[in-house]
């Protein structure tokens, strides 16, 4: 039997509850991030097909615009249901990741997915220097006070979440 003296064994002691900790937080956080950026997905796609079926509610504040407050574009019910179909398979792909969903999908989904979605959000959240991110020179319009308040930092928290959930998984 070997013998320890009390300092040691304390610290064997704190390091292991400190690697104990660790881990139970990881093993929570994880699901609970996977959760959070999937229910952050899932409900941008509801709204999006909302505005497909017709709903009118936040459509006008979603659309960029010019500075005399002409839309850039005018999205069809066809775009809109594209886009909200991206948004739910987005969705799906971190409950996928972390083994909380398990469905059939290539590899290379689940492997490269999740970067994926940290580069559209996080190319989407930088713009295109006009009327869309956090450098863009047309502000003074709804949709330009609604991007920097929050449309921006919401695709910067998404991918943010993207890169942390591949890094972990």
């Amino acid at each position: 039997m070997q013998y320890t003296t009390p300092r040691k064994h304390g610290l064997v002691v704190r390091v292991t509850l400190h690697f104990v900790i660790s881990l139970n937080l990881y093993f929570v956080m994880l699901p609970f991030l996977a959760i959070l950026l999937s229910a952050i997905l899932i409900f941008l796609s509801a709204i999006h097909v909302y505005w497909a079926l017709g709903g009118k509610w936040g459509a006008v504040a979603a659309i960029p615009t010019t500075e005399n407050g002409a839309p850039l574009f005018k999205p069809g019910i066809v775009a809109t249901v594209f886009v909200a179909g991206g948004l739910a398979v987005m969705g799906l792909l971190p409950l996928v990741k972390v083994g909380l969903l398990r469905i059939s999908c290539p590899d290379w989904a689940t492997e490269y997915g999740l970067w994926v979605v940290a580069a559209i959000f996080l190319l989407r959240a930088v713009g295109e220097f006009r009327y869309v991110g956090f450098f863009k020179k047309v502000r003074d319009t709804q949709f330009g006070r609604m991007d920097m308040k929050f449309y921006s930092p919401l695709c910067l928290v998404i991918g943010c979440l993207a890169i942390l959930l591949q890094y972990m998984a």
